[in-house]
């Protein structure tokens, strides 16, 4: 939570900016522009969209650490400890965000969760115990 004693206002009330190249006044910097652009692009999103895309790169994620990667350095990449914790995220941002985007959008994404799962299974030398495997304590086992 943000106070008074952690966070203290500036010394000064003004912005850090400088003079455009004609005297003018003030201008943003490139990057500020790009900054400012893109909140812009990010309002026009419609919520649902920001959901799956954030699914999707869960999902991405988690596949590279269950050694699903294309490549021949998709074993090197695999990290069980780490595919736990993304499927599990996943699990929970999925089933909180299924009433709110419709089962449209929530089937497939379930669909990909619980192909991870099996996945993470197939990979796993030691197995779960059925419903303690990744996500499934928000999912229910899987099977």
């Amino acid at each position: 939570m943000s106070t008074p004693d952690n966070n203290p206002a500036p010394a000064t009330d003004h912005r850090h900016s400088f003079e455009s190249a004609d005297g003018s006044g003030p201008r943003a910097s490139t990057q500020e522009q790009e900054v400012l652009t893109q909140m812009r692009d990010i309002a026009e999103v419609p919520a649902v969209e920001v959901i799956t895309t954030a699914a999707v790169h869960l999902m991405s994620a988690a596949a590279v650490k269950c050694g699903l990667a294309a490549g021949d350095d998709a074993e090197e990449l695999k990290d069980l400890d780490e595919a736990r914790k993304l499927i599990t995220a996943l699990a929970g941002f999925v089933t909180a965000a299924a009433p709110e985007i419709g089962s449209q959008h929530a089937g497939p994404l379930r669909d990909g969760l619980r192909s991870l799962q099996l996945a993470f299974r197939e990979a796993s030398t030691i197995q779960d115990e059925p419903g303690k495997g990744p996500g499934e304590k928000y999912t229910g086992p899987v099977s």
